[in-house]
């Protein structure tokens, strides 16, 4: 029975359905943003919904409520179910409540919830991976006006409309790009734009993104600098519409983690760390 379970549950994770993910612009077709690279083979996908970074051989991070949803353990990774042997939870991490996501709650004490929250954590896997090459981390305090990569396999929309409403959140892999606008304590923050002045392929995070890499370039490698987190929004939570144009969303911002991941890499043992 337990292998039979472990069987199941790893079919679950590889479920992928024909919709769509990232939320895009309304006049450009959908096949731009899908794209078959190699950053995307060190994506991993959680249970049901929200994705991780391999960033060590034995190591996944993510965004800590990505954690919350189901047991993590097992993950999907370059099309191989991987098991996963403890996971790491920021201490600074507040999950939030139910009485601030009911459909009457005043979305502004939702935010300031998630604002001051640490949305992080690490997964450390049973075995290393030996078939994907980890994601480098993005070390720099520099991040702000830096044009980036946001990946998922969310919900979708377009500026225009938004984020359909009842669309799966475990779709098929589509990246965007888009401009750091700011760069605070915590958190990578950026608007989604139309317009001449928007990117080509400008876009932004829907539901099921969550824990998904915003990747930065430097020296010609794309490295993870954040890890996609929430939405902000304003009014009752029942009014609230997110993926459309102008609206603006938060990263968890990597580099305010380094030492908190390097530390705990260091105290719970792995190999060939490379960042």
């Amino acid at each position: 029975m337990p292998k039979l379970k472990h069987f199941l549950a790893c079919a679950l994770l590889a479920v992928s359905l024909p919709a769509l993910a990232v939320v895009i612009r309304h006049d450009v077709a959908d096949l731009k943003y899908r794209v078959q690279e190699t950053p995307m083979r060190a994506i991993a996908n959680l249970p049901h919904e929200g994705h991780g970074v391999l960033i060590a051989p034995q190591w996944v991070l993510t965004a800590a409520h990505a954690t919350q949803w189901h047991p993590v353990t097992e993950i999907m990774l370059n099309g191989a179910c991987r098991k996963v042997e403890r996971l790491i939870v920021h201490k600074g991490y507040k999950p939030l409540p139910k009485a601030l996501t009911a459909a009457e709650a005043d979305a502004a004490h939702g935010i300031a919830h998630l604002a001051a929250s640490d949305d992080i954590a690490l997964i450390k896997l049973s075995e290393p991976v030996t078939d994907v090459q980890p994601l480098a981390l993005y070390r720099g305090d520099d991040e702000a006006g830096k044009l980036m990569q946001v990946m998922g396999m969310g919900a979708t929309g377009t500026g225009e409309r938004g984020l359909e409403p009842h669309s799966a959140h475990r779709t098929a892999m589509r990246r965007a790009f888009n401009v750091v606008g700011s760069a605070d304590a915590r958190w990578l923050g950026y608007v989604f734009d139309s317009g001449p002045g928007a990117h080509p392929l400008e876009g932004t995070s829907g539901n099921g993104d969550s824990g998904g890499p915003i990747l930065i370039e430097e020296d010609g490698e794309w490295r993870l600098a954040g890890l996609t987190s929430w939405v902000f929004a304003e009014g009752k939570v029942s009014a609230w519409q997110s993926g459309r144009y102008g609206s603006k969303s938060f990263a968890v911002r990597v580099s305010r983690y380094l030492q908190w991941i390097q530390q705990e890499i260091a105290t719970k043992g792995s190999p060939g760390f490379r960042n």
